[in-house]
């Protein structure tokens, strides 16, 4: 049986004193309050993909964090951003479009990613951030780059399908910044689908 937190810190203090510090109270009564798996994966909280954690807390652990290069964000960014990607497009998706993605998406994506790399300090790119869980169904998102200090997008890589009269499916990659507050598209490149409907994100 779980003791309720008040109870446990009061079992601590009452053992601590009356040893004179001689007993160390066990374990089980010093844990901090662990969130459970099904906690840690829910998608309830704000934005459905950064995770549970205040702003304030995310900031912490930025600044706690080893300061990186504008090579090693990159790097490190593009890592997330690739696997974000196979992600979205799931198993039917993927194996079709895979290769021209890498060959033709992906530097395009790097390259945004390197001129935004440029726009920081150094000592800043750690407070940046790639969220999690891109958008499923007929959903855009990708994901997108944010800054874990105030939880503020900064970038939205985004994709959505593209279906020209008397044309196949298109699946068309693009990006919005804050600095026009999301709205002009600007296109990375665009990759042919077939005639026939493609399947629903991460399927």
């Amino acid at each position: 049986m779980k003791l309720p937190k008040w109870l446990r810190k009061t079992l601590v203090v009452a053992i601590t004193a009356c040893t004179f510090g001689l007993v160390t109270p066990p374990s089980s009564l010093m844990a901090a309050d662990e969130p459970t798996t099904d906690d840690a994966r829910s998608s309830d909280w704000p934005q459905g993909d950064r995770g549970p954690q205040t702003a304030s807390v995310a900031a912490e652990s930025a600044a706690q964090a080893l300061p990186v290069t504008r090579q090693q964000f990159i790097e490190q960014t593009m890592e997330k951003a690739a696997r974000q990607s196979y992600e979205k497009f799931g198993r039917k998706i993927a194996p079709v479009i895979e290769d021209e993605f890498r060959d033709v998406i992906l530097p395009r994506i790097e390259e945004v990613i390197a001129s935004l790399a440029e726009q920081y300090p150094e000592e800043q790119l750690q407070y940046l951030a790639v969220t999690e869980n891109p958008s499923g169904g007929m959903g855009e998102r990708i994901f997108h780059i944010y800054r874990v200090d105030n939880g503020e997008d900064i970038i939205r890589f985004h994709v959505r399908r593209e279906h020209p009269p008397q044309d196949g499916y298109w699946f068309q990659f693009h990006y919005h910044t804050y600095h026009d507050g999301f709205q002009a598209h600007y296109e990375l490149g665009k990759i042919y689908w077939d005639k026939n409907t493609p399947p629903q994100w991460r399927t």
